[in-house]
């Protein structure tokens, strides 16, 4: 049965190619598909050119709800490895991935070979938080991960050079983390605060030293609601602390965010995040590399304005 789903699915990729002229990802001798566009730019850059890398996740998505087409679905389960974040991140595409782990597929979940820390509060306190490139000391543990996992499920793959790749961008990744600590270090011990539109900069807050007030969605996925107590009680919280700053994903609306500002009655700055995507090509925030400095300005900025 697992052999007939591969191949009814290599012959649904073949007619759909045909249909729409193929695209920048086509199966090639080896072929690793990637959820996450921020993990998928980590994978490229490890795998270089020892693998085709098709990623799921268009810019500027929501890794908790963003779908895949029948075509990329397909694609899963016939690729040499599905790489996705784990932890229970992409919740909408979680039984494509168990589909492709059922069809023969090898998958690996990144985030479970990272060390991962339990959320320090709200609805999912004490569950395993899923957001761990937020702290790019994880994300060195991740490349190591991915590297053995291309290792173990690609064997044909040139090791050499996959190496070579992964030395290179772990060499980028200490320079990124030595960065970040020296320019949150600027940042008074009293202003280290930390309130976001849903939990999902724990890591960064464990790794360089800041207190985590709370979330407009006091959950760790997007899909989630506050009720009116919820923004009532983070408001209170908000006073209570001085905090300046409130940081929402550049990817949802931050009308709660403001309405939660306004309703703490202080001034206090909603400052966009690129937390959970990437942006398209050319901007700020195209790589994860980027990204990360990029948020670092914005969370510095925020966090230290008069």
């Amino acid at each position: 049965m697992k052999q007939l789903t591969r191949l009814v699915s290599l012959a649904l990729i073949a007619l759909l190619t045909a249909c729409t002229g193929g695209g920048e990802d086509q199966t090639g001798d080896h072929h690793i598909v990637v959820t996450t566009n921020i993990l998928g730019d980590v994978v490229r850059n490890v795998v270089g050119d020892t693998a085709e890398v098709t990623v799921l996740m268009k810019p500027n998505s929501d890794p908790h709800s963003f779908g895949v087409s029948a075509q990329e679905a397909a694609a899963m389960v016939t690729a040499d490895l599905v790489v996705y974040n784990g932890l229970g991140l992409e919740e909408s595409l979680q039984r494509h991935v168990d589909s492709a782990a059922e069809s023969g597929v090898p998958t690996f979940a990144v985030a479970e070979h990272v060390d991962p820390i339990p959320y320090a509060s709200g609805d999912a306190e004490g569950r395993r938080d899923p957001h761990f490139w937020t702290d790019p000391h994880r994300m060195l543990a991740a490349v190591d991960a991915i590297v053995e996992a291309v290792r173990k499920y690609v064997p044909d793959a040139d090791g050499g050079r996959l190496e070579a790749n992964a030395s290179r961008f772990r060499a980028e990744l200490s320079t990124l983390a030595d960065s970040m600590a020296n320019q949150f270090e600027t940042i008074p011990a009293e202003r280290r605060k930390l309130v976001t539109n849903h939990h999902v900069l724990g890591y960064l807050a464990a790794r360089y030293g800041f207190t985590v007030i709370g979330a407009v969605v006091p959950s760790g996925t997007t899909l989630a609601s506050p009720s009116s107590s919820d923004l009532d009680s983070l408001a209170g919280a908000v006073r209570d602390a001085g905090v300046p700053a409130i940081f929402v994903d550049s990817s949802h609306p931050d009308r709660l965010a403001r309405v939660l500002a306004e309703d703490a009655g202080v001034d206090v700055d909603v400052v966009s995040l690129y937390s959970e995507s990437l942006d398209e090509p050319g901007t700020p925030a195209a790589t994860y590399l980027d990204m990360m400095r990029a948020n670092t300005d914005a969370i510095v900025a925020g966090l230290t304005s008069p």
